[in-house]
């Protein structure tokens, strides 16, 4: 792709030897010749003017408009009156690039029920411009500087703020580290703690956990999950001294971790001098009963609490926090700035000035009328299509379960759907089940999806 350039034009690297027997044209014309055949300069691309290149490399004006003329001559170059030069487009020669082993899957036709992933539609760009904007403006010069790796303090403050607000969690900003998403948290997370062992829930974390406790040197042991959310007593009998839950919203069955098994799982970390790592990936999202706070405001001297502002306005922003009883801070802190020296420090403030202007308040308000739509617009397309279907989880966050008869093949299901033009997924449990995500899926897609593939549920 050419590059469009203000000004004078771009730099160009071409270097000049003096000292030896090419003229100097020649070596110019001859280095331009092979970065267009290379590809290096690009079909249409705008070359220096003739007094910016004479005047970067110490050459006569004369000399280069004489090289400009013979490259043009040949096919290389263009140029119109009161126009700048620029490559000749059939000049370029083609750089191979090599061929990816796969193609990545079509996205489904009709309807594509991911999990994990929100409305990227309803991105508030103009919001999060504005704080861009109002982040540059306002910030002091020392704030364009490295600053602290566990985060800019303004963010922490006001993360702490809403967390305590929302979530009842019980810190202050030294207790929060800020990261690049929920998947650094965790890997700062678990190398901090440097154990053998990390025990997760059954059904649970995708491979993207399995490969961060790996690379942290830890093994994984699955504990199952009930309808009172993950089985303390089965935990109880592992070895394990630390455990990721996902207790208000269980990933992916959709079970709140209930009141005594709170209790129980803080009681065990109490005992055993263990660790709970709360992932509280999508608590901002609640439809038909109470909010349930946060883990780690029950215990806060031992519950290590993730958040992330991925599901509630996009995965590309890369923001999230840990927020970590004290005695690990010492640890996070440092794996963070080997991590990266810290998050970029402008998209930390513009978060905070979001949060603070009340704008990320009125987005959540927003989105969350849209997924509780869709929600019922799923509910009501599988009771029309597929009435006998049993379906849970969907009191919060925006995936559903959907539960197939005894005996089905899950990954048959999902290749006969694919086939209709719907992509659906697997849960991977005991039993036979689906995970239907809405977030991304409109409402229209929600209905003809379910109708494509009723029979199959």
């Amino acid at each position: 792709m050419a590059v469009e350039w203000a000004g004078s034009g771009p730099e160009l690297l071409v270097t000049i030897d003096r000292s030896g027997g090419t003229g100097l044209r020649t070596q110019l014309e001859e280095q331009l010749r092979a970065a267009i055949r290379a590809g290096r300069l690009a079909g249409g691309e705008r070359l220096p003017s003739s007094r910016e290149l004479a005047r970067a490399l110490g050459l006569s004006r004369g000399l280069v408009q004489d090289c400009y003329a013979q490259l043009q001559a040949e096919g290389y170059l263009t140029s119109r009156a009161g126009s700048a030069t620029r490559v000749a487009a059939g000049a370029v020669g083609v750089v191979p690039v090599p061929r990816p082993a796969a193609s990545p899957p079509r996205r489904p036709g009709i309807a594509d029920f991911r999990t994990g992933v929100p409305d990227l539609g309803l991105v508030p760009r103009e919001d999060w411009a504005w704080a861009v904007r109002e982040a540059c403006r306002t910030m002091p010069n020392a704030a364009f500087d490295y600053g602290d790796p566990a985060g800019q303090r303004r963010l922490r403050e006001v993360l702490v703020a809403y967390l305590t607000r929302v979530r009842a969690v019980t810190a202050t900003p030294d207790h929060v580290i800020v990261c690049a998403g929920m998947a650094q948290a965790l890997a700062v997370v678990l190398r901090a703690l440097s154990l053998d062992a990390l025990a997760v829930e059954r059904p649970g974390p995708g491979t993207t956990v399995l490969e961060q406790a790996a690379a942290a040197g830890m093994s994984t042991v699955p504990v199952p999950v009930d309808g009172d959310g993950l089985d303390v007593a089965a935990l109880g009998r592992t070895a394990a001294k630390a455990v990721l839950v996902t207790p208000a919203h269980q990933w992916p069955t959709g079970v709140v971790l209930s009141g005594p098994r709170r209790q129980e799982l803080i009681a065990w970390a109490r005992a055993r001098g263990g660790v709970i790592v709360e992932d509280d990936y999508d608590a901002e999202f609640r439809y038909d009963r109470e909010p349930v706070g946060s883990l780690q405001g029950l215990a806060p001297d031992c519950v290590i609490s993730l958040g992330t502002v991925s599901k509630s306005l996009a995965p590309a922003l890369r923001l999230g926090w840990i927020v970590a009883p004290g005695r690990l801070l010492p640890a996070l802190a440092h794996g963070k700035r080997l991590a990266d020296r810290g998050s970029p420090g402008v998209d930390q403030l513009a978060l905070a000035t979001l949060l603070e202007s009340g704008r990320y308040d009125r987005h959540l308000r927003r989105v969350r009328a849209e997924y509780a739509a869709r929600r019922e617009v799923l509910l009501a397309a599988l009771a029309a299509h597929a009435p006998h279907a049993r379906v849970t989880g969907l009191a919060a966050g925006f995936h559903a379960v959907v539960h197939l008869r005894p005996g089905a093949s899950e990954a048959r299901v999902i290749e006969l759907a694919r086939e209709r033009g719907v992509g659906l997924y697997g849960m991977g449990g005991p039993e036979p089940c689906l995970v239907l995500g809405f977030g991304n899926t409109s409402q229209r897609a929600i209905e003809a999806g379910v109708a494509a593939v009723a029979d199959l549920l």
